[in-house]
């Protein structure tokens, strides 16, 4: 009669014998993609002080069974690492690239713009507020033909072409840029301040004549797409 070894390791291993599964465990190609070396070396350092707590009788005549100590700080250190990799990841969903200022099927006006806004405005919605006024700028800037708009086109890329023909304002123009991309895309409060600052951004560009000799050069490259 053949016997066939059992297949399964013993449940109570020795001290080498578990060294060697949390390792091949952690060696995982998962684990390797998912945790800088200061975790590796963490458990490194935690199962030595473990094992050499075991070896020296640590536990003895306490009536606590060793192994179970060691699984549940494993346990515990497997989760706090997770927690500290997640913040990167988290971080890097919130620095996610803007997109376009206009929606592809936004046909809207200058002036459906900035009445969108206002109405937003007198809701107490300020993000909402900024990003419709940022529009009706975007929209006013190119019914002038100061600026040439295309599917795409970022909010960075009408203050970009928007500072050609208006250097004066090249400060204010970036801000709001920056206010659109924050309470479009990054999840940002809008605020009363913000968008009043837009109000009189657009009313001073409605009144202002360009710089008739960047206004060429504004015609002819496209406001900036990603």
């Amino acid at each position: 009669m053949i016997f066939f070894a059992a297949a399964t390791p013993p449940l109570m291993p020795d001290e080498p014998e578990a060294r060697d599964w949390v390792l091949q465990e952690l060696s995982k190609q998962e684990y390797q993609q998912a945790k800088p070396n200061f975790i590796e070396e963490f458990f490194a350092w935690l199962w030595e002080q473990l094992a050499n707590l075991v070896m020296d009788g640590g536990f003895k005549g306490s009536g606590i069974n060793p192994w179970a100590i060691v699984l549940l700080v494993l346990l515990i250190a497997l989760i706090a690492g997770l927690v500290l990799l997640g913040r990167p990841r988290a971080i890097a969903r919130r620095a996610a690239k803007p997109g376009a200022v206009f929606l592809e099927d936004d046909p809207r006006s200058a002036i459906e713009l900035r009445q969108a806004a206002e109405a937003a405005a007198s809701q107490n919605d300020w993000s909402l507020a900024i990003a419709e006024r940022f529009r009706a700028i975007s929209r006013a800037l190119s019914d002038r033909t100061l600026i040439a708009l295309r599917p795409g086109t970022t909010a960075q890329g009408v203050a970009a072409a928007a500072v050609r023909v208006f250097p004066a304002e090249a400060g204010e123009l970036h801000r709001a840029a920056d206010r659109f991309d924050e309470v479009r895309y990054l999840g940002v409060a809008g605020t009363r301040t913000g968008y009043e600052a837009l109000r009189a951004l657009d009313e001073r560009l409605e009144s202002s004549r360009p710089k008739i000799a960047e206004l060429a050069a504004a015609n002819t490259t496209p406001a900036g797409a990603p």
